[in-house]
This record gives C-alpha cells, structure tokens and sequence, in this order.
C-alpha cells in the first residue's frame, strides 16, 4: 500500500533508526553475535532512508504492514510496534540501564506520578503485562484499586498491549527453553560474572552513586537467544537477592520473547540448589540425573 509521506512522521522514522543503532552497538560491545547485531544495523538503515512514514504503514498495515518492509523481521517490526504504541523500547532501556516502570506505568490514562511508583516499588511490577496479570478479576489486592478502577485501568492496559501483543506474538505464544538450558545459562553467567568477564552497564533505578555494577550477558543455546542480568527489582534490593535472582529474557524465532527468573532455593529438597521459578518439579526431577558437561557462550 502507498503511503503519503509526512515531514513529522519521517523524522520519527529517524529516531526509530538511532534507537535501533543504538541498541546494535550496545549488543556489540555486550558481546552478542555479528549476526543479530547486523540484523539491527540494517534495519536502521533502512528505516532512516524509508519515504514514508513507518507510524502510517503501522496504522493503515498492522504488523503486516511493518514485516513486509525489507529487513524488518516479526522481532524488529514489534520493537517498532512498541516504539510508535508507547514512545519507548524496553529491550533498549534494558540494555542501557534505563528501565524505568514508573513511567512506563504513567502512559496508562488515570495512573499518576504516585500510584505508578507504588506500583513499580511497592507491588514490584515491571512490565505492562506485570500489571495486566496483577489487574485481572481475582488478582491480588492493590491498595487503591477498587473493582471499578481496576476495571478501567486493565481495559486501558489491554488496548495498549493489544497491538504490541499482535506485532510480538502472531499466531504463536511463549515456549520456555528446557530447564536444563537455562541452569546451563545461569552457571556460566555466574562464573563470567565472578571473574570480571562480562560488560557491565549502570542502572538508573536504586543506584544514586550510578555505579557501573550490572553485568549483562547474551548467548545462543541451540534455537534460543537469552540475555541475563541480575534483578535490579525494588523487592531484590529489600531482600539483599540483587546478586543471586538472576532474570533470563528468551526468544526463539517465531515467538515472544519471555522472561523467568532463576534463584537459589532456600526450602525443601532443592534448598541451596538454583531453580528456574515456577518450574522447580522439572528442576528437582533434572537434579536428579546425572549431570551433563558445561556448554561454552555462542
């Protein structure tokens, strides 16, 4: 479809292409491999000389729209998606440090400066989909949510996620890699780490000196690329966890990208053991076999 060009509209084209440089150099320097740091190299470039306006192909196309332009994948078009839908790109803030809930919070109509870091420290929630799951009938009590402020915010909260959701997911949903892929992960992020390999970003949040402390690390595990860091959440700091919850983005081709969380057990049979949780049954039934040799980063 043929697209009117607009002068506003290109010059958001070309700060959606510096964000996407941005975060290929920043995959760069953290050590992620040549290809996908390419893959985001051209689609900056091809979204910084487009004639038309990416904000009006996503408007008239959907998604579609977006994956049927040259070098812009199901995995681009939804940081695109979720740039033009929110003005901000988590993967990018993630990988700078910048993550900022709050805020992401305060794009919702009716929550405000306060509310929205009571959510982000208080209820620990860090993503819109956080605060989807947190707002559904039967969810856990948030003060200052009554049923009918939770109604209108969760309806809020899905029309916002719903296009970006389109763009991430298509027809498919979130598999997690094996257990024993992300203990596998985890043992070899916790050794690079100990040893002063991996780069090491500073986060904005809980960090006033803004001390360089975070380690980042991405690697390839068969069909899978994961991206682990420590948890810099509100409830980590309190807990002194901010150096054993270990959170693991995923993404496969043709999926969402997904997140778990990987901690030491300090209960039961597993105690003193890392877990991925919700999945310890898997973790206690891998446990139990003899173990396999370490993998090397790739």
């Amino acid at each position: 479809m043929q697209v009117t060009n607009t002068t506003g509209p290109i010059t958001e084209n070309a700060d959606i292409a510096l964000r996407l440089q941005d975060y290929a150099a920043l995959l760069e320097q953290q050590g992620d491999d040549a290809f996908r740091v390419r893959a985001f190299q051209d689609a900056a470039d091809h979204a910084g000389s487009l004639p038309v306006a990416l904000r009006d192909i996503f408007a008239r196309e959907g998604v579609a729209g977006l994956i049927d332009q040259p070098t812009i994948g199901r995995a681009i078009a939804a940081a695109i998606a979720e740039m033009l839908t929110t003005g901000r790109w988590s993967q990018l803030d993630r990988l700078r440090g910048d993550a900022a809930p709050a805020r992401l919070f305060m794009t919702i109509p009716g929550i405000g400066p306060a509310l929205a870091r009571r959510l982000a420290d208080d209820e620990d929630l860090e993503t819109l989909e956080d605060l989807e799951i947190a707002l559904q009938p039967g969810g856990r009590p948030i003060p200052g949510f009554g049923r009918r402020r939770r109604q209108l915010i969760l309806s809020q909260v899905n029309e916002r996620l719903g296009r970006i959701r389109t763009a991430r997911h298509g027809a498919g949903s979130v598999t997690p890699p094996p257990v024993n892929l992300l203990l596998d992960a985890d043992r070899l992020y916790r050794d690079r780490a100990a040893a002063g390999q991996l780069r090491l970003i500073a986060p904005k949040r809980f960090n006033p000196e803004g001390a360089a402390w975070l380690p980042v690390m991405h690697a390839r595990r068969d069909d899978w690329h994961l991206t682990l860091m420590w948890s810099n959440t509100a409830r980590a700091h309190e807990l002194g966890k901010t150096h054993d919850w270990l959170v693991v983005y995923f993404r496969k081709d043709g999926q969402p990208e997904g997140r778990c969380t990987i901690v030491t057990e300090t209960r039961g049979p597993l105690a003193g053991k890392r877990v991925v949780r919700g999945r310890e049954a898997e973790c206690e039934a891998l446990l139990a076999k003899p173990a396999l040799p370490a993998q090397g980063a790739g």
